[in-house]
Order: structure tokens, then C-alpha cells, then sequence
């Protein structure tokens, strides 16, 4: 899979660009803030429908623009084309076309493509907190079973009108009202939560177990030692070991909130659940957090994207690996590791700010960014 052409209108800092693309490695090179993540970041917002930069969409649109258009030609595994389109529409709901016919919803546009993504901000995946960890999890669940964006959806509408509801409860305890109505509906909402969350973590916890020989052998290859590493899903459910199966995660999960109930009307919010786990990195004995050094923790963060794009290709489809302004972090040795290990990916697409961060196992395609041009060097 890769992509041979991206298209962008009033996207960030484009009015307009063209970028024609093609298998191997390409390296964009340029100044820090000329543009260079905007051209990868579209690409990535296209495959997952969110930015690894910001949370919202208005800072996706260029200045004095309503909309931004992000459009790619993709060439799947069986050598067919497919053209991708989004239509970005801040504080509204965007809009997908497939092969130039519109899609019922954007969330049709998973699949079509699949990118890991590796960044400067990946390093909160190892410092940061835990619902840097959840998203990273659930994020590469949506891109290998993209029906699973529809279960993290509903379960976070749930939890939206279940959280409401606990706070009206707990506004009228503070109150003196007694019992709230807002309990006798709380049951129906307790069985969704349950229901939904079950589900979410059952594919957690088999995303993490097939996660860990990947990323412990990407570490391996990329790190002076100091292993093994262990992914460790921490569940708010129980400080037993979760079940296996979603019947038991059900089971364990209503139990939990049922105990809970009483603390949960006293603080009007949901204690239980996929929204409050975690996933421990360890590095040897020690959790990572707190405990590895600034290049263990970079080794840690590239070993989970590496991981990741091990897993996806072992489903089927090479995905595009994107290395965005990652070079300049890691000291010689680390540097040179990476890059033999990803050299011979379908699609690489490298951003550096001057020539001299992108190795020489990284031969490729290059494009000079500058100024809101992105212009080809010949003989790259």
C-alpha cells in the first residue's frame, strides 16, 4: 500500500498543493515551520480521522478558510487504485467521498488506508499520562477492525449521558432531595457501559498480547539493552488479571460498577471502565515512567510504532510508515538502527529539517519545503 498522490486545499498552512508520490522512501526537508508535518499529518488525518497535533479540527483549516480538503490517490495491496477525500468542516460534521461518490459517514474512509505514524510527541506514549497509552491502543485498534471506531464511539456516548447522570444525582443528594430520578434510569445506562466496555477491553487486552513479542523485539533491535520490556494493561475493574473473553470482562465490569455505585453518585462521575485503565510500560523490573533515561524512553516509543507497523503488516497490507522530525532526537547509534530497520518498507515518508538528519540507508525521493512550496529535487 502506498500513496501516490496527496492533495491539499486550505489544509494548515496550504492554500494549495500538489505532491505526487511513489513507493520507497521520501524525505521532505526544510526549515522547522514551513510545512513539512502539515503534508504527513494530512496523511495521517486521512487513515485515522485524527491528528497526532491537536485534538479539533479548526486548527486543521488554513486561516480566513471555513473548510480544508484533503484528498490521496492510494494503491492498495492487489495493485487497485482507490481515491480518498475529506472535507473538513470545524464545529460541523465532515464529509467523505470514496472514488469521487460520497460516503455515508467518514468513518467509511478506515481501512482505505493505514499509516503508523512516529513523532517528536510519541514520547508522552512512555512519560505521559495514561490517556496518552488508551489512545494509542485504541488507535490501532480502529486501523487493524475499523468497525471498532463504532464501539468506541457508543461507548463514549455512554459514559457521556451516564457521567450525566450521576452528576444530576449527586447535585440533588448535595441538595437534600433524597433519592433522584436520575438513579431509576442509571440501570439501562449501567448495562450499556458494561456491554460496550466489555467489548473495548477484550480487544485491548488481545491488541496488547499480540503487541508484546513486537514491540520487545523492536526494542531489542533498537536499543544498548536494559530489557526485557513488558506492555502491562492495568484494568480499573479489578486488580485481578481480567478475563479473556467479553462474557467475563461483562461480568467482572457489572460487578464493579455495581460496588462502586455509592462513590460514583457521591462524585457524579464514572469510576469503572476502559476510559480508566492504563497500559504499564515496563522496562525490566521498573515501570519506563519515572525510571528510563531520555534515549530508553525514545527507544521505548519508536519500539511501540515499530511494533505496530509489524502487527498491521501481518494482517495483510504493508502500511505507510511516517517519520516525522524523528532523526534529529536520536543520538548516532540509534539513529542508524532505525533507519536500516525501516529501509525497505513500501512507503517510508521521512521530514527532517535539513538534509543531513535523514541517513544515507534512507536513499529516496526528496522535497525541498519552504515558504508553502513543496518543490521537487532532482536527481533524489
Amino acid at each position: 500500500m502506498h500513496v501516490a498522490h496527496l492533495s491539499l486545499v486550505d489544509y494548515r498552512s496550504y492554500a494549495r498543493v500538489e505532491v505526487p508520490l511513489e513507493p520507497g522512501v521520501t524525505a521532505f526537508v526544510g526549515p522547522n515551520g514551513q510545512g513539512k508535518t502539515n503534508l504527513v499529518e494530512a496523511i495521517g488525518y486521512l487513515a485515522t480521522l485524527g491528528s497526532h497535533r491537536v485534538a479539533s479540527d479548526a486548527p486543521l483549516v488554513r486561516l480566513g478558510a471555513e473548510r480544508a480538503y484533503v484528498r490521496a490517490s492510494i494503491v492498495r495491496e492487489d495493485g487497485r487504485s482507490a481515491l480518498a477525500e475529506l472535507e473538513i468542516n470545524p464545529g460541523k460534521a465532515n464529509r467523505a467521498r470514496i472514488n469521487r461518490s460520497a460516503a455515508t459517514r467518514p468513518r467509511d474512509l478506515l481501512g482505505l488506508l493505514r499509516t503508523v505514524l512516529f513523532a517528536p510527541e510519541d514520547l508522552a506514549l512512555v512519560k505521559g499520562d495514561p490517556g496518552e497509552r488508551r489512545r494509542f491502543l485504541d488507535e490501532l485498534l480502529t486501523a487493524r477492525t475499523p468497525r471498532l471506531l463504532g464501539v468506541r464511539q457508543d461507548y463514549d456516548r455512554v459514559l457521556k449521558q451516564r457521567n450525566t447522570l450521576l452528576r444530576t444525582a449527586a447535585l440533588a443528594r448535595r441538595a437534600g432531595g433524597g433519592r433522584s430520578g436520575a438513579l431509576s434510569t442509571l440501570d439501562v445506562w449501567d448495562e450499556h457501559l458494561a456491554a460496550t466496555g466489555a467489548e473495548l477491553t477484550a480487544a485491548r487486552l488481545d491488541l496488547v498480547a499480540a503487541l508484546q513479542p513486537l514491540v520487545d523485539k523492536a526494542y531489542d533491535a533498537l536499543s544498548t539493552g536494559g530489557g526485557p520490556i513488558v506492555l502491562d494493561y492495568r484494568s480499573s475493574m479489578s486488580e485481578d488479571p481480567l478475563p479473556s473473553d467479553r462474557a467475563g470482562i461483562h461480568a467482572v465490569l457489572t460487578a464493579a460498577i455495581a460496588a462502586g455505585r455509592a462513590a460514583e453518585v457521591e462524585r457524579g462521575q464514572t469510576l469503572v471502565g476502559p476510559h480508566r485503565d492504563d497500559l504499564v510500560l515496563r522496562l525490566g523490573p521498573l515501570p519506563a515512567k519515572g525510571y528510563a533515561s531520555h534515549g530508553e524512553s525514545w527507544s521505548y516509543a519508536l519500539a511501540l510504532r515499530l511494533g505496530s507497523y509489524e502487527l498491521l503488516r501481518a494482517d495483510g497490507g504493508e502500511p505507510v510508515l511516517v517519520l516525522d522530525d524523528v532523526f534529529a532526537e536520536l543520538d548516532v547509534t540509534r539513529r542508524a538502527r532505525l533507519a536500516e530497520m525501516v529501509a525497505h518498507g513500501e512507503q517510508v515518508l521521512v521530514t527532517a529539517a535539513v538534509a543531513e538528519d535523514v541517513p544515507p540507508a534512507l536513499v529516496g525521493a526528496r522535497y525541498d519545503v519552504a515558504a508553502g512550496e513543496v518543490r521537487r529535487v532532482e536527481g533524489e
